[in-house]
């Protein structure tokens, strides 16, 4: 192939978003597009003085398929191989298409892998199954509405006549009576949010404004005593949502990040916004893909969350606090959903992320003032 091929060769494949690597037949890794060196964590010169072994686990499935697609002469794909190791990092689950290079004699015997990284499929699959667990609530919601508040009514008006004839023990149990039903009461009102399936009213929203205004409220109340740091991206397009949905987004992700840091002394808070280009989520039922560049996070340094949790952490009536109803991070689930977004959470030792991925706003004069987003 002429210089120039291999040249555009090269280009085309830096441009792919997944790692791409070649391993001639000694094992060493001959080419590496820049995808792969975000991967691996090194530069691809790098990449080139050493033999694929030294950078994936021990008796990693990689190497068998490796020997296996040689000895066939035909390409082999692997779903969820875990590649997770002191020196890749934790958390890497891939899927791998793994092809013989033909038709090239200098290369002869070399394999190229394709390391696809499951993260975000995995997040998108979770999301739409956070969506289908919204949807029942929304059904349950409707029918407690119906059929519980009113009966409800009647008990607690029932207790309060009962109130005025009877002794001060029994007093108390009247209003014992009224309390819990009145607790009954604000649960399903607190559902009902659930069955309100009306189009959102959105318009451009610049996300700093909403975060600056959380935690204004968050410092005047619950985390008085917990340090709340921000890193925006001061360049940030605005995004397309509900301003008072998103506060009360942010306000519920706050709150719990709050709760879970607990007394502990060192406990923070971190907010942060960034633009990540490149993801893109098909819309159901068309052939459309929304684009999700804006990235809301919100960060703490508590204990994180258990790992039998984390799965089903946006399904209704999950918790682990004592008293909690366990809709708060379903109705967070809802309102970002609603919105065309994803919410995702993600544990590592002594860190617990919120990520939000949204679109931004179409209108092309929604951008910060100062000229630097006009050129993406």
């Amino acid at each position: 192939m002429p210089a120039g091929g291999l040249t555009i060769t090269a280009n085309v494949l830096n441009t792919i978003q997944h790692p791409v690597i070649m391993v001639d037949k000694n094992g060493f890794i001959a080419y590496a597009n820049w995808a792969a060196e975000t991967f691996f964590g090194v530069s691809a010169d790098m990449l080139l003085r050493h033999t694929i072994d030294q950078y994936i686990p021990f008796g990693s499935p990689l190497l068998s398929l490796i020997d296996h697609v040689r000895e066939r002469s035909g390409p082999i794909n692997e779903y969820k191989v875990d590649l997770s190791s002191p020196k890749l990092g934790t958390d890497k689950l891939v899927d791998l298409y793994v092809a013989p290079v033909a038709g090239d004699a200098d290369h002869d015997d070399a394999v190229v892998v394709v390391f696809q990284i499951r993260t975000m499929a995995d997040k998108i699959d979770r999301q739409l199954t956070h969506r289908a667990a919204a949807r029942s609530v929304t059904g349950l919601a409707s029918m407690l509405a119906h059929e519980i508040k009113n009966p409800l009514s009647g008990i607690r008006g029932a207790a309060q006549l009962l109130e005025s004839s009877v002794n001060d023990e029994d007093r108390a149990l009247t209003q014992l009576i009224r309390d819990e039903t009145d607790r009954i009461v604000s649960l399903v009102d607190r559902m009902e949010v659930f069955s309100d399936e009306r189009p959102v009213d959105r318009q451009p929203v610049n996300i700093h404004s909403v975060l600056d205004h959380v935690k204004a409220v968050a410092r005047a109340g619950f985390a008085r005593d917990v340090r709340i740091a921000e890193s925006y991206d001061p360049s940030l397009p605005y995004v397309f949502a509900n301003r008072d949905q998103l506060v009360q987004v942010f306000l519920n992700l706050v709150k719990n990040a709050c709760e879970a840091i607990g007394d502990a002394p060192d406990g923070e808070i971190q907010l942060t916004t960034a633009f990540r280009p490149g993801i893109r989520l098909s819309v159901p039922g068309s052939r459309e893909k929304v684009s999700l560049p804006l990235e809301f996070c919100v960060h703490d340094n508590g204990p994180g969350v258990p790992d039998d949790l984390l799965p089903h952490l946006f399904d209704p009536f999950i918790t682990t606090k004592t008293n909690g109803s366990g809709l708060g991070l379903a109705l967070v689930a809802k309102i970002v959903g609603a919105h065309g977004g994803i919410v995702e959470c993600e544990r590592q030792s002594r860190r617990t992320t919120f990520r939000i991925l949204m679109p931004m706003s179409k209108e092309t004069d929604f951008w910060p003032d100062d000229g630097t987003a006009k050129s993406r």
